[in-house]
């Protein structure tokens, strides 16, 4: 008699053929776009979404303070860079920036953030250095004497001082509207603007002050957008990708081209990540980084769905260089502290069924 074998298992076979490929995958020379035309981009991002799904606040911004801790251990681990994956909204631009990946994808379960990188994209476009950038992010006049050598706590301290703009602002709202629907020809809804005004206005009202609490998320030791883009990877390296104007410039070149590519979709929905798996299979390009935050301790707390976005793991090529970046609670501190996790050696405790909690998940293969 024929029985029903639980989803975990089902995707063992999946995940034998991804571990069968790692050496044809370090081999293989992929065939990335170097640029994808505004029809490819919106064609892409649309049909790998998932419905717009539900987070207990707006997330404008990140609280992980330590996010750039793991980036030198990062670069000593990936000697081949490809293909970065993420979630959430700015602090991916820190680690493309430190990665250079040649294509990169943003899941997250809120259309509201897709929308964010909307509009982040529309700004990088119309921006021509960081000090220009930052100006629009926060419709203030740009201060005077800020240079390619001006440091990011320099620059924030002076946009700190700046008053925020409201003319300023309506034209740069006009400006990002007419890029992204006038320039790119992106088909946004009239609740799309809506949103994507929203978010906006949020940075104009909390300027450089900005935090993880606007929209409801919790208010303790929250870190501000300027705190974040002055912080260090721990030797006093400043990384952030405001940190200079190289920085800057990796991530306004991906934006340009149309290769950093929002995506709606749950880890352990049933198309987002396996869209993403199976573009990047046909392209022969392994994933490099795959920046999860901490969305793992959520769907730990959801019956099966960390089984779910383990099997969409599978789906996606990667190879014995391939990591997760994870963000994880340090109860006693209550900080995010980070680490890196071969994504191979991990699959393989989850096909083992070495995975049963989210303990297990954020200390094995660590």
């Amino acid at each position: 008699m024929l029985t029903r074998r639980p989803v975990w298992l089902a995707a063992i076979s999946v995940l034998c053929v991804s571990l069968l490929a790692l050496s044809g995958l370090r081999a293989a020379t992929d065939t990335l776009p170097s640029q994808l035309t505004d029809q490819e981009f919106w064609k892409i991002s649309s049909e790998f979404s998932e419905p717009d799904g539900f987070f207990r606040s707006d997330n404008l911004l990140s609280n992980e303070v330590w996010l750039q801790r793991v980036i030198p251990d990062l670069l000593n681990t990936v000697k081949a860079p490809s293909v970065y994956m993420g979630v959430g909204p700015e602090q991916n631009f820190t680690y493309i920036a430190a990665l250079r990946p040649k294509i990169a994808f943003i899941i997250d379960i809120r259309r509201q953030n897709l929308l964010e990188h909307l509009m982040y994209k529309a700004l990088f476009e119309l921006s021509d250095d960081r000090a220009d950038f930052v100006s629009r992010l926060f419709s203030r006049k740009r201060p005077a004497a800020l240079n390619s050598r001006t440091t990011a706590a320099e620059m924030f301290q002076a946009f700190e001082r700046a008053p925020a703009d409201r003319k300023l602002f309506d034209a740069n709202l006009r400006a990002v509207m007419d890029n992204l629907t006038g320039r790119h020809h992106f088909a946004l809804s009239e609740a799309d603007r809506t949103r994507l005004a929203f978010v906006y206005t949020s940075f104009f009202r909390e300027g450089p002050g900005l935090n993880y609490s606007v929209g409801g998320g919790p208010t303790v030791n929250m870190p501000t957008y300027a705190a974040l883009m002055a912080d260090q990877d721990g030797s006093g390296q400043q990384r952030s990708y405001l940190a200079d104007e190289r920085n800057f410039e990796i991530v306004r070149r991906l934006e340009a081209a149309n290769l950093v590519i929002p995506v709606v979709g749950d880890f352990a929905g049933a198309t987002a990540v396996r869209e993403v798996g199976r573009y990047l299979s046909a392209h022969n390009a392994p994933v490099t980084a795959f920046y999860l935050s901490n969305v793992e301790r959520y769907l730990f707390e959801q019956r099966r769905a960390w089984r779910r976005f383990y099997s969409n793991v599978a789906i996606l090529p990667y190879d014995d260089r391939s990591v997760f970046i994870r963000s994880v609670l340090n109860r006693p501190t209550f900080e995010l502290e980070h680490s890196l996790s071969p994504i191979a050696a991990f699959m393989k405790a989850f096909s083992d069924g070495r995975i049963r909690r989210y303990q297990d998940a954020v200390t094995i293969a660590n």
